[in-house]
């Protein structure tokens, strides 16, 4: 068992990929529930690994301790935040790996270097002895390579009892998500369609436009609606969402750590710098509102979903960038991940990362969200799609 440098394990310091967090803190005093409940369940710790200063990226990238080598892509970024526990895992180095997920930290890494990444229910997780970035939208979700032992740590993080699987209700492809794809929707929706029809049946799936729902269904989006403007890359309400999302974010990141930057002054590469330098200048105009949309979120996607539907969207646009991307670039790719990113993040679901194969020899990803306390469900589902979805995506790959 691997556990990432944002949570604790007694007699080490917590790092939170910074020399100077490390340096100004102390050993932790006890170990994170999330980390004691694996190793009471039979796990062994075996390491703490490198993830990204502060939580603060989806790429990886550390200028202090280095970037951890993508198993699937050596010349591609890992993912990030959590970027060292998805490249031991993808690189066969242990079964699975715990890691923070708030924006994003387990699902990216996850599909850049092709392994399973579930991030679960607000809430559903212990984040106790956890560093914190933004309450609101921290989890703790754990990265594997196969479905079974992917389901086995979340009967353990979780708590959930041995049950009969439940047969998804629906399987909701919403076709405006995928058109933001930077490779044909076509290499992920046609595997995923075929091994639904072949497991449950054609009938259980419907498309949608999901923007076009959201818009109708939070109506506390209008005050970010308004700041979007609208193009034939964005999805108007999903930016909107994504907008909200940061907001908050920035806010409880503030709230949490202005004392110690302001304090300390600690050396953060560039593109960490700025971020954080965004998040300490933001006011909180706004903010309230962001309370709104979660809750009107959460109730809008439940009444879309019921309690066995799935939403099947790209975990991220694309395969993942270059390393040493430059830093405009990668904003650019981070703001389109963020639009999809930001539906589990802001309903507080459930939300698996599934590797797809490769496309141009670079790994590719599809994810399915479930409700929130649906965890088991989805854990299931997996489970049980997982071998038709590689049988199909072979075929996919033949095919091209």
């Amino acid at each position: 068992m691997k556990s990432t440098c944002s949570l604790d394990v007694e007699g080490h310091v917590t790092g939170f990929g910074n020399p100077d967090w490390a340096r100004t803190h102390a050993p932790a005093s006890s170990t994170a529930p999330a980390v004691l409940n694996v190793l009471k369940a039979g796990a062994t710790c075996i390491g703490k690994t490198v993830m990204d200063e502060m939580a603060y990226s989806l790429f990886g990238e550390n200028e202090h301790s280095g970037t951890p080598r993508n198993p699937c892509a050596p010349d591609r970024v890992p993912g990030g935040s959590s970027s060292g526990s998805a490249v031991v895992v993808g690189a066969k180095l242990v079964d699975f790996s715990l890691g923070s997920d708030t924006g994003g930290s387990v699902r990216v890494p996850a599909s850049y270097c092709g392994i399973l990444g579930f991030r679960p229910s607000h809430n559903a997780v212990s984040t106790v002895e956890v560093i914190p970035m933004a309450q609101s939208l921290d989890t703790v979700g754990w990265f594997a390579r196969e479905p079974s032992i992917l389901k086995q740590v979340g009967h353990v993080l979780l708590e959930l009892p041995d049950a009969d699987p439940n047969r998804p209700s629906q399987i909701i492809i919403p076709r405006d998500c995928f058109q933001l794809l930077d490779i044909p929707s076509e290499r992920l929706t046609q595997a995923l369609v075929r091994s639904v029809e072949k497991l449950f049946g054609g009938a259980i799936i419907t498309h949608t436009v999901l923007g076009d729902y959201i818009r109708n269904n939070v109506p506390a989006l209008s005050s970010f609606l308004c700041e979007i403007n609208e193009d034939q890359h964005k999805i108007p309400s999903l930016a909107a969402l994504s907008g909200a999302r940061q907001l908050l974010q920035r806010y409880e990141f503030k709230k949490n750590h202005e004392d110690w930057v302001s304090a300390v002054k600690p050396n953060l590469g560039p593109f960490i710098a700025e971020h954080v330098r965004g998040a300490l200048q933001m006011t909180e105009e706004n903010v309230d509102i962001c309370w709104s949309v979660k809750k009107e979120l959460h109730s809008a996607l439940t009444s879309l979903l019921g309690d066995f539907g799935v939403l099947a969207i790209p975990t991220v646009p694309g395969p993942p960038p270059k390393l040493q991307t430059d830093a405009s670039s990668l904003d650019v790719l981070g703001d389109k991940a963020i639009n999809l990113l930001s539906i589990a993040g802001m309903s507080g679901f459930c939300q698996v990362s599934i590797p797809m194969g490769l496309h141009d020899n670079l790994p590719i990803s599809i994810s399915l969200l479930a409700r929130d306390g649906a965890d088991g469900f989805l854990l299931d589902l997996v489970e049980t799609l997982y071998e038709s979805l590689k049988e199909e995506v072979a075929i996919v790959e033949k095919s091209v």
